[in-house]
């Protein structure tokens, strides 16, 4: 607790006081912390600031998406809609924030128009519809259906830890984390990352925990994981609310299958669940970490500002030492 406002009095130059914040209580405005891990190393020094990347920002920003268009992406305040940065910055690290705007145009209604369109066709003109004329007729439909489809729109978040060299994507979708990756990509002109690569294998080095019961130092095993016999095909088992260490999963272990997820504790911190990929799901700040939120101003921005910087603290510290539980980065 103490060392946690030490941290937030650094990063916010200033002490930090709230006993009975409403926002902290969850009832009012908050930052949606993290709860997934898409982990990008910086292949060079990022050369922005937090002003100079919101002026890149803004030549894309976030319009509503027009009626003949299916989608839109662009950026917005992670603040929200009544705020104007582009970014959030707390102790050097960047946030962004991508919203996304689709026309929901389900296939099923697509197929049904199209049946109907090439059945009145064959009736009227008395003639077979053929394939390209049926992929003609089915984009036609599209623009006419797509002004009056409904739309629905999501924020997906990411920031950027220039210091550290990470840029951290809050989603395990591999949609959405392009959605954001290509889209920063085309704003920057250029987007050096690459995945994260550690020298040992993942779900060996999980199995091999689970086969000595226990976790490297600072770590401790949860109650969730995933076991997948080997080879293409394999069985698929999946645990929950167990004892990692008990005979039964034992039992999976002897029988030569490996550990694909695995739920962890850091220094009793922070959970999550971790796959053999290593993204990292399932993501929850403990109570010990919120604690120390207790104090903070009132002003919604200033709790904002406190959550983010203590969130991209706590990882500065948990990362490297996930790392370095599987050899380190290649």
């Amino acid at each position: 607790m103490l060392h946690c406002n030490k941290y937030l009095e650094d990063c916010l130059g200033a002490p930090v006081a709230l006993a009975d914040n409403p926002c902290f209580r969850g009832k009012g405005w908050s930052l949606m912390w993290f709860k997934n891990l898409t982990l990008f190393r910086l292949g060079e020094p990022f050369p922005l600031d937090g002003e100079q990347l919101a002026v890149r920002l803004e030549q894309r920003v976030f319009q509503p998406c027009p009626s003949h268009q299916l989608s839109a992406a662009g950026w917005t305040p992670p603040l929200g809609r009544k705020a104007a940065d582009l970014v959030h910055a707390a102790a050097g690290r960047l946030m962004m924030c991508l919203r996304t705007e689709e026309k929901l145009l389900p296939a099923v209604v697509v197929n049904q128009a199209l049946t109907e369109r090439i059945a009145l066709i064959e009736d009227e003109q008395r003639r077979p519809v053929r394939r390209r004329e049926k992929q003609e007729l089915r984009e036609q439909l599209v623009q006419e259906l797509t002004p009056r489809a409904l739309s629905r729109s999501r924020n997906a978040y990411a920031y950027l830890d220039p210091a550290d060299g990470w840029l951290v994507v809050d989603s395990a979708s591999p949609r959405v984390v392009e959605e954001i990756t290509g889209t920063l990509r085309k704003t920057l002109d250029s987007l050096p990352i690459v995945p994260l690569q550690v020298q040992q294998s993942v779900a060996a080095v999980m199995t091999a925990w689970l086969i000595e019961g226990q976790a490297p130092a600072g770590f401790a095993l949860g109650d969730v994981c995933e076991l997948r016999e080997r080879g293409e095909g394999g069985g698929i088992v999946r645990c929950r609310g167990q004892d990692l260490t008990g005979d039964e999963i034992r039992g999976h272990l002897d029988a030569g299958k490996q550990v694909t997820r695995l739920g962890l504790i850091w220094d009793e911190r922070v959970s999550f669940l971790l796959d053999e990929a290593l993204i990292v799901r399932r993501l929850q700040f403990l109570d010990v970490v919120r604690e120390s939120l207790q104090d903070v101003a009132d002003a919604p921005e200033a709790l904002f500002d406190a959550e983010f910087a203590l969130m991209t603290g706590e990882l500065a510290l948990l990362l490297p030492r996930l790392l370095a539980s599987f050899g380190g980065e290649v």
